[in-house]
């Protein structure tokens, strides 16, 4: 099983990927916020459009902007089930345990620090 720290590197290597950055108004927005409540939406929206075995509009659920989290689920390969399970061999068609949903949004809040950072 990879690391976070293994797996942004792998997602830096994909052109398409690596293509995602918050821009400045998702930063503020993440500054003005505060990273808890950023993780909690992070939480919520792994839930409610993810965690299911068959997400409704599975493949579309995932904006591309709107939320540093939206940008963060594409950036990191989170954003529906095809992407889980091609990037980290996520199964289709079962649900997401706890331990997996922690770890997507793990994920997702250590990229989106990691774009604070620029």
């Amino acid at each position: 099983m990879q690391t976070r720290i293994e797996a942004l590197y792998k997602l830096s290597k994909s052109k398409f990927r690596s293509s995602f950055h918050l821009k400045e108004e998702d930063k503020e927005y993440v500054r003005t916020k505060g990273l808890e409540t950023i993780r909690k939406h992070a939480q919520d929206f792994v839930r409610i459009k993810l965690a299911d075995a068959y997400p409704k509009n599975d493949g579309k659920q995932t904006p591309m902007h709107g939320h540093p989290v939206f940008i963060a689920q594409h950036a990191c390969a989170c954003c529906c089930r095809g992407c889980l399970y091609k990037w980290y061999h996520v199964e289709k068609g079962v649900a997401l345990s706890a331990t997996q949903q922690e770890k997507i949004v793990n994920l997702l809040i250590l990229w989106i620090e990691k774009e604070m950072e620029k």
